[in-house]
């Protein structure tokens, strides 16, 4: 993510929840101009009123039905953050309401790019976009794959669209689930190694102060030394694995588990799934 002065044009987000929030949070970064505004949409008025001020115009669907034809006029970006299974229905709403240009940009899982098209005039370009949860604190990925009718131009707009929230990969369609699998369900990964590792440590006799204070910084300071280092994790693990020493009998418990295969296995459950939503 850079800091480098960015200016954007008009931006709606319908369906301003966690992710939808988390976007709009990046792009109120001092080094963001977006001109013409950007206006965010919710179903409740508590949660819009969350989100309103600080450069932000925020609708309640519940005070007024059409807050999502009124937070797409004049936008150039509108990012739809609603459930998968409403994204056809909320296209459908808004198509008529959309400028001539537009860039509609999907956070949903599992609907493709063709469908969206489908249900949109053919003026309006589309794109998908796999954020992940750490976008919250301007570290996410978020994986770009563009639709049939979307430009250079406006994929490279949607790229630093999502560069306000962390880094991006641009991808064929046909990829996003492999990502999702690997980044977009990766911070459940590693919380799920830090909450065993963090039994282990009670295991021993340390208290739960303790035991969380030494996983979430060891883990927290290991991803900083690997960024700061600019060494491989391989490499990183070597260093620490000294001959015959402790580290180096723990790794070899890890590594007779079947780590690789594991993670493979996993990867594979959460790509099929993924699949398997698609089709519902």
């Amino acid at each position: 993510m850079s800091a480098s002065p960015l200016t954007l044009p008009a931006i709606a987000i319908l369906g301003a929840g966690a992710m939808g929030g988390a976007i709009a949070q990046g792009l109120l970064a001092p080094s963001v101009t977006v001109t013409g505004g950007i206006r965010v949409t919710n179903r409740s008025r508590e949660k819009a009123e969350a989100l309103a001020g600080a450069g932000l115009v925020s609708l309640a669907l519940a005070d007024d039905p059409h807050a999502n034809l009124k937070a797409v006029a004049g936008a150039h970006i509108v990012i739809v953050a609603v459930k998968p299974a409403m994204i056809v229905d909320l296209l459908t709403e808004i198509g008529g309401a959309l400028e001539h240009d537009a860039i509609v940009v999907s956070v949903a899982a599992g609907v493709t790019t063709a469908t969206m098209e489908a249900a949109l005039p053919a003026s309006i370009a589309v794109l998908r976009a796999m954020p992940n949860t750490p976008a919250h604190v301007g570290l996410g990925v978020t994986g770009i794959a563009a639709g049939s009718r979307a430009t250079d131009a406006d994929l490279a707009l949607a790229e630093q669209l999502f560069g306000t929230v962390g880094e991006t990969i641009t991808l064929a369609e046909g990829r996003i689930d492999a990502l999702s699998a690997v980044s977009g369900s990766g911070p459940a990964y590693v919380y799920l190694f830090m909450e065993k590792f963090t039994e282990a440590a009670l295991a021993l006799g340390f208290s739960e102060t303790e035991a969380r204070t030494m996983v979430e910084s060891t883990f927290r300071g290991a991803s900083e030394l690997l960024v700061a280092s600019g060494s491989s994790p391989a490499e990183l693990r070597r260093q620490v694995t000294s001959p015959k020493g402790t580290t180096e009998q723990a790794i070899a418990v890890f590594e007779a588990a079947g780590l690789t295969g594991v993670f493979e296995r996993a990867t594979a459950a959460a790509i099929a799934r993924a699949r398997e939503l698609a089709g519902d």
